[in-house]
């Protein structure tokens, strides 16, 4: 064998077969360590510090805003008719509520009767009818003094609601126990007329014909004098369960009290009377 000819079967036996990598990227296999050095086009990120994340302020809610605005302008030191003038200016009866609350957490502040007629208010006419029951059983509870324009509202309140009716009761029997905050002629006008509303059975008008009694017992005995629409309330009341001489009464003391009958008390008189009148025989021929 020639020499020159074994040199080169040596030389392509010891040469490495090109691989896959290497026929795709000449110049990577060529020099391994170079993939390494390798500059690509999008820049690494860099080092994000450990404190970034809390530094980053949290986005506001326009509720959150409008709430920090309303705080601010309520001065150090604020009073409860700060307050109350805060809450029936502001338009949104949740964002009230929350000044309501924030307010009550304040050192050196509690709440009166006024600002918490104030909410009570602006939740009932926002419907908010949840909320106003919250406020109402604190305001039954103690939690602010009293007041005869409170204690009225809120038996307006229970009265429109089926479900409160017997609370309406219950705040009535507190005004009478209190000193200063008794019973007014709106007291018994709001009572009489949630009464009447539950005169829709026959049966169960003589049950509540007894509450009607009792609350114009203890109107006389508190000094309290009636009006015209108390008294055809009290009227429509026997009417209702066909008590002619209960009726005829009222209507004798509506001159004692200064009241003048109107169109609605006749259309009571004779309903009663008509009922009671006994029906006519058929003639015989």
């Amino acid at each position: 064998m020639p020499a020159s000819f074994h040199r080169l079967l040596t030389s392509t036996i010891r040469k490495p077969p090109k691989t896959l990598l290497s026929s795709l990227f000449p110049a990577v296999s060529s020099h391994p360590s170079s993939l390494n050095r390798r500059h690509f086009s999008v820049p690494p990120h860099p080092p994000r510090s450990p404190t970034s994340h809390f530094l980053q302020p949290r986005t506001r809610t326009p509720l959150e805003t409008q709430f920090e605005t309303w705080v601010q302008r309520l001065k150090p030191g604020f009073t409860p008719s700060d307050v109350e003038a805060a809450l029936r200016v502001q338009p949104d009866a949740d964002l009230a509520l929350d000044i309501f609350r924030w307010t009550a957490l304040q050192r050196g502040y509690k709440h009166t009767d006024t600002t918490y007629l104030a909410m009570i208010k602006r939740l009932i006419s926002a419907k908010r009818y949840r909320h106003a029951e919250t406020l109402i059983e604190e305001v039954i509870a103690g939690a602010c003094p009293v007041s005869v324009p409170l204690y009225n509202t809120v038996i307006r309140f229970c009265c429109g609601r089926k479900f409160l009716f017997n609370r309406a009761f219950d705040v009535y029997k507190k005004m009478l126990k209190s000193d200063d905050c008794k019973p007014t002629l709106e007291t018994f006008a709001l009572l009489f007329n949630s009464l009447l509303r539950r005169f829709n059975r026959q049966t169960v008008c003589y049950v509540y014909l007894h509450s009607v009694r009792s609350l114009a017992k203890q109107m006389k005995a508190l000094g309290i004098i009636p009006d015209t629409f108390v008294l055809n309330m009290i009227i429509k009341a026997y009417s209702k369960c066909l008590d002619v001489d209960g009726a005829n009464r009222v209507f004798r003391k509506m001159g004692l009290y200064g009241c003048e009958p109107n169109a609605y008390t006749y259309v009571w008189i004779p309903n009663f009377a008509r009922a009671w009148s006994p029906k006519p025989k058929n003639k015989i021929k």
